[in-house]
């Protein structure tokens, strides 16, 4: 059974007239509608709630994608071959509402739609997040011209909100984007984790950090989540999980 999302207000009672004064000039909009919130406060409109489709049991064991029977242990990606993380979580089902959601965050710097989903997957997610007994998240990382054109790492904006709800600390020292990829979208599984190969770097990493989850928007093939996992455990990290906001089919 899904968890009741029960939407946290923004701010309650604004603290000072600055504040107030903010909400009035720019008020916060919805992250699947896009118009601005009611009521007033809240992250996300009551009704919009419902329109996403949240990850439902039962789960792949390896990557938490859904899959259409309890007995079925792994979906088609993960049976294929060897995964190097441990596991994963993810919230919310990838298609064409998440799409303009995901779509807006990267290109319209509607990065406040991130406030939503950080919350939401502490809310559902926490739990399993915890469990994995990660000493930081570690976001995966944007190439350095990406992040000049863009302003700021999706991932590592999802992975600040959800360090400071969960206690977990991030680092972002240690994983790094060494070369730009081209678009994955149209690459088969194979192409896209050929495409990855020595995009990543990894370390030092220092002795203290042997768990890690790594914080990605979008999960399809789990290519990215592989590449940045090998890198990490030839650096020293034992285990490494995972967190998306989105999942898709893969195939």
């Amino acid at each position: 059974m899904v968890e009741k999302y029960v939407p946290r207000q923004a701010g309650g009672i604004f603290r000072d007239i600055k504040s107030a004064a903010l909400d009035i000039l720019f008020p916060r909009r919805c992250p699947v509608c896009f118009q601005i919130v009611l009521p007033k406060g809240a992250l996300i409109c009551p009704d919009c709630i419902r329109k996403l489709s949240w990850v439902r049991r039962p789960t792949c064991k390896k990557c938490g994608k859904e899959v259409i029977a309890d007995t079925i242990e792994y979906c088609f990606d993960c049976s294929k071959g060897r995964r190097t993380f441990e596991w994963g979580a993810a919230l919310i089902n990838y298609d064409e509402r998440a799409g303009r959601s995901m779509a807006a965050i990267k290109y319209k710097n509607k990065r406040e739609y991130l406030d939503f989903y950080s919350e939401a997957m502490c809310r559902k997610l926490g739990k399993r997040l915890l469990s994995m007994k990660a000493d930081a998240l570690v976001p995966v990382p944007v190439h350095s011209s990406r992040m000049r054109a863009r302003g700021f790492n999706q991932a590592q904006e999802l992975a600040c909100g959800i360090s400071q709800k969960l206690g977990i600390p991030m680092d972002t020292s240690i994983l790094k984007r060494s070369r730009k990829t081209v678009p994955q979208k149209n690459l088969d599984p194979a192409a896209r984790l050929k495409n990855l190969e020595q995009a990543f770097t990894a370390g030092p990493v220092p002795p203290h950090i042997r768990r890690v989850i790594l914080i990605d928007d979008i999960y399809t093939t789990g290519s990215t989540i592989e590449a940045c996992t090998r890198v990490l455990r030839s650096a020293g990290v034992e285990k490494v999980y995972f967190a998306v906001i989105f999942i898709g089919n893969g195939q």
